[in-house]
């Protein structure tokens, strides 16, 4: 009898415990999902009255900071039909958000086609490579910077798939049939210099931009033809050097510099002649000058490997970072940045539209460094995923 007493108590125990548990999940889990509700309608709650009720709008971390957008080679939006509405997607969020993250500027790092001189539909020179035409592929392009026209200035860097045929064949480019002074109003003030072409044509294919702040004084944004030619760079190292530049803050925007390893590339190998390699370029232009503080770039990287749980995708490949002494000591910043690959693929949907917000923080010499997504920002579904926060994606740099 006591056995059987000792036998039932304890089952009462073992039953008394099991309903604690549940009851202690079934809480957990309630818990989770009020605060998961909670972190929706906060999400909700902060979008501005009268625009689109998505779940996340990007801020300035700090009142009096200014913000420009690195946008990273958008080839692979442009070459498939289907995939352009997304770089439109991009240019689109960045003028809805001119005056909420204070912009001064949208930056691309070239590659704007996959082929500029492409006059069949067929791909080329592979079955996946694109299914538009090159002339179709810059419309592609004109009507993404439309959303930008007479709102905001945009500079564009020339990449190798832009010039040529296919690839960097020669440096003939229609990016001057698309991409001019007279389109949007905003170059009036900014645009204050440019240098002729391969044909001795002025085009903005080298081109320079001057900005200002209150904290930051005066900024100069050099953006060059790929690989560019010597005479591009003494037109620069001329500008520069200049009274009325030489104590500017200067960034250049060049398509090619740094691997995903963040080494600086020696050799391009295309057939365009002449050029100057980005090693060539850090000796005879960048590595002598005493204001050039941060060079930005894309064309490299790699396709980040998209596993199951994609929260714990390692985009690494697609960035890297450096930084060296010019001559006379000063601090040279260098940043690659190509999200063309990712989603995983080469010819994918042309990189989940990732960009760059660099904000210029309000003691004129930290830029944070953050990057986001506008797809993913467009619904609770995928609001989790909108921002990349991992070391090689998050960051401030310093400028000299």
């Amino acid at each position: 009898m006591k056995r059987v007493n000792s036998l039932g108590k304890r089952e009462e125990a073992e039953k008394k415990k099991f309903s604690q548990t549940n009851i202690h999940n079934i809480m957990k889990k309630a818990t989770l999902a009020l605060l998961a509700a909670i972190l929706c309608t906060a999400a909700m709650a902060q979008a501005p009255e009268g625009e689109p009720q998505i779940p996340v709008y990007p801020e300035l971390q700090k009142e009096k900071s200014f913000s420009m957008i690195l946008v990273p080679d958008p080839q692979s939006y442009t070459k498939f039909a289907a995939n352009q509405p997304l770089f439109e997607l991009q240019t689109a969020w960045i003028a809805q958000n001119i005056e909420r993250l204070n912009i001064k500027a949208a930056l691309f790092t070239g590659d704007m086609v996959e082929q500029n001189g492409k006059i069949i539909s067929a791909p080329l020179p592979n079955k996946y490579n694109g299914d538009q035409t090159g002339k179709q592929q810059w419309m592609a392009v004109s009507r993404a910077l439309e959303r930008l026209d007479n709102r905001l200035p945009y500079i564009v860097a020339q990449g190798n798939h832009d010039i040529g045929h296919i690839t960097a064949t020669d440096r003939h480019t229609n990016a001057p049939d698309y991409i001019y002074p007279e389109r949007n109003i905003k170059f009036e003030k900014t645009l204050v210099a440019t240098c002729p072409n391969w044909q001795g044509v002025h085009t903005m294919e080298n081109s320079a931009y001057e900005f200002c702040d209150r904290k930051w004084g005066k900024l100069l944004v050099v953006t060059f033809e790929f690989a560019p030619r010597d005479e591009a760079l003494k037109w620069a190292a001329d500008l520069i050097s200049n009274e009325k530049y030489a104590r500017h803050k200067v960034i250049v925007l060049i398509h090619s510099w740094l691997n995903n390893k963040g080494d600086r590339i020696k050799k391009e190998n295309y057939t365009v002649s002449p050029c100057n390699s980005p090693e060539a370029v850090w000796e005879k232009l960048i590595y002598p000058s005493k204001n050039i503080s941060l060079v930005l770039s894309g064309h490299s990287g790699q396709a980040p490997e998209i596993k199951e749980n994609v929260t714990t995708t390692d985009y690494s490949p697609t960035t890297s970072l450096r930084t060296d002494k010019a001559a006379d000591g000063h601090n040279v910043v260098q940043m690659m940045f190509n999200s063309q690959q990712g989603d995983g693929n080469w010819n994918g949907n042309g990189g989940d539209c990732w960009l760059r917000i660099l904000e210029f923080m309000p003691d004129g010499k930290t830029i944070s460094v953050r990057t986001f997504s506008p797809l993913f920002a467009l619904s609770r579904l995928t609001q989790h995923l909108a921002w990349r926060t991992a070391a090689h994606d998050q960051y401030e740099i310093k400028i000299e």
